[in-house]
């Protein structure tokens, strides 16, 4: 969650709403991870293992490159390692980048080779994979071109709020949340009296004073804004984190004290959501813009494939026979 503008302290990164798995839940370009022999035979294609000859013959006989490392009858030429040092490399980084791709394509030889020994292997099939996955990376890159230069990124809060309403049993709070005031001061920070009277107060120079103070002797605040916080969050590093039943609590305390040998904590709850129900918009507005967007990219990717393949048609570029 985005930390207000009245906050002074550090937030963690969270996941405290339950999402119902929807079909774009996950953005579809991630491919999935594939078998263990099938990563290790693409790991061989890529860094040019012989075990399967996919390689057009070279004009270059063997005998005119320079070999750089071997494993059993595979080699590593000179040449092969064109283009993995990228311009303005210093030597030292260079030959430190060298020496890892060396290392990295003996252990990738040794391992595909124990692979071989230890289980079958259809040819044809590992082909049939080792293309597929080709095809997958350039189609995932021209992808995200194609999306790069189509998404609209402009999301209206009408589009928020629909989407909210539609869905609006995907967003289940996994933590209490609160709109609230939280202060920690050290002990013999001055006028620790006043803070109370500040913290009611509604008028606007008092507000500004809180924050005035705040600014100069507290350890961490947040001053109660529009913006939702995790409870937790709010008052961590604090006497409150271990009050055994929180809900309890944030229904009985709008108001609280409390200290400890070095610090004394001042908390006004001015709202609060408990877990297990449903999360104000306000909380939810940057996921639902997340999930409008990776819909976008769906749309966009299938539109792709589908103009790809009615253009070729229409140009009879591809003939299926029967």
């Amino acid at each position: 969650m985005k930390k207000g503008k009245n906050t002074y302290f550090k937030t963690f990164s969270r996941s405290n709403i339950h999402f119902k798995q929807s079909s774009f839940a996950s953005f579809p370009f991630q491919r999935k991870k594939e078998s263990f022999l099938f990563c290790l035979l693409a790991a061989l294609v890529l860094s040019g293992c012989d075990f399967i000859k996919m390689k057009n013959d070279s004009s270059d006989s063997e005998a005119d490159r320079q070999p750089i490392a071997r494993v059993e009858n595979t080699y590593l030429y000179k040449d092969e390692l064109d283009g993995i040092i990228a311009p303005g490399t210093t030597k030292r980084d260079s030959t430190v980048r060298v020496e890892a791709y060396i290392n990295s394509w003996v252990r990738k030889q040794l391992l595909i080779r124990e692979a071989t020994r230890k289980i079958d292997i259809n040819e044809a099939d590992v082909e049939r994979k080792i293309l597929d996955y080709r095809y997958s990376i350039i189609a995932h890159e021209y992808q995200n071109y194609y999306i790069k230069q189509h998404l609209d990124t402009i999301i209206s809060n009408a589009e928020v709020e629909r989407y909210y309403k539609d869905n609006i049993d995907n967003f289940i709070l996994k933590q209490n949340i609160v709109q609230a005031t939280f202060i920690k001061v050290p002990k013999n920070a001055p006028r620790t009296a006043k803070i109370k009277e500040l913290i009611f107060s509604k008028r606007e120079k008092d507000e500004k004073e809180l924050k005035s103070y705040c600014l100069s002797f507290s350890s961490a605040y947040h001053i109660s804004d529009s913006s939702w916080m995790i409870f937790d969050d709010l008052v961590r590093n604090s006497p409150l984190v271990e009050i055994p039943n929180k809900i309890q609590f944030l229904k009985s305390n709008p108001y609280y004290e409390t200290s400890d040998d070095s610090y004394l904590y001042f908390l006004k709850v001015d709202q609060y959501r408990i877990s297990d129900n449903v999360s104000p918009q306000e909380f939810v507005k940057d996921d639902i813009r997340n999930i409008i967007l990776n819909k976008r990219k769906v749309e966009l990717a299938n539109k792709l494939e589908d103009e790809v393949y009615n253009n070729g048609a229409d140009q009879k570029e591809f003939e299926i026979f029967k």
